[in-house]
């Protein structure tokens, strides 16, 4: 079945950025509370997982990359890491940037966060700078996902830490065909409700078909020869998170 006929969001080859940018440009405004809606604020813990598994110290320099909202960079640097995060949707960089307290405010970070613009695939920094890059819920979305994961390995300095969360293909067929069927009616329904979209929250499925979720990422991350290669498996699978160290 060609599901990627059946979803305007989702294009292959090069106009998959640009579809995938103006999914999330539309949806920017309304992303974290149907986030909350859709997961049931479990997303929430996902994220505090993959933080606790960063096991990141304060000084360190960390990389979130397709940053959405800001949640994982503003909880890195919460931890006292020098934090950037990229992402290639200005509106939800603009909706990140407004969760920034004011540097008097008890609220604010340990250290900085700098929000900034650009391309998962062609990522402005040098080799071997990061101790830690993270990525949440972007490595699907890419036009080239190999090649995406590839970059997050380059900027990431020897013996440091890759840590993707992502959307996940239970292994146990039941759970999978019960969990795909809430992403194929639910989610759309949500979405159109709250953001007069339900294309937009289609186009998960549509995307996660498409991937090869985490033992893919799995089986990239031995390809590019990297350490303590784990993955997490959260609610049998639903979601998903991939770690592993860069060999020093």
């Amino acid at each position: 079945m060609n599901t990627a006929s059946k979803n305007r969001y989702y294009q292959t080859g090069e106009l998959r950025g640009a579809r995938v940018k103006a999914l999330f440009d539309h949806i920017a405004k309304r992303y974290d509370l149907i986030n909350d809606i859709q997961s049931g604020g479990l997303h929430r813990w996902w994220k505090h997982s993959l933080i606790k598994a960063s096991a990141i110290q304060s000084g360190e320099q960390a990389l979130d990359v397709c940053c959405g909202t800001g949640d994982l960079a503003l909880s890195l640097a919460s931890q006292g890491a020098s934090v950037v995060g990229i992402d290639f949707s200005q509106a939800m960089l603009d909706e990140a940037k407004r969760k920034l307290p004011s540097t008097a405010s008890q609220r604010a970070p340990r250290s900085p966060v700098v929000f900034q613009q650009g391309d998962a695939m062609e990522l402005p920094f040098e080799d071997n700078r990061f101790d830690v890059v993270t990525m949440a819920y972007g490595l699907r979305n890419l036009s080239d996902w190999e090649k995406g994961l590839s970059e997050l390995h380059r900027v990431t300095r020897p013996g440091g830490r890759i840590l993707i969360l992502e959307f996940g293909k239970p292994p146990n067929p039941w759970w999978r065909s019960l969990y795909f069927g809430y992403l194929k009616l639910a989610v759309p329904l949500i979405g159109w409700s709250l953001a007069g979209d339900a294309e937009a929250y289609r186009y998960i499925l549509t995307s996660l078909h498409h991937f090869p979720a985490q033992r893919g990422i799995e089986a990239a991350m031995v390809r590019l020869q990297c350490r303590h290669i784990q993955t997490r498996l959260f609610l049998g699978g639903v979601m998903s998170l991939n770690l592993a160290q860069k060999q020093a």
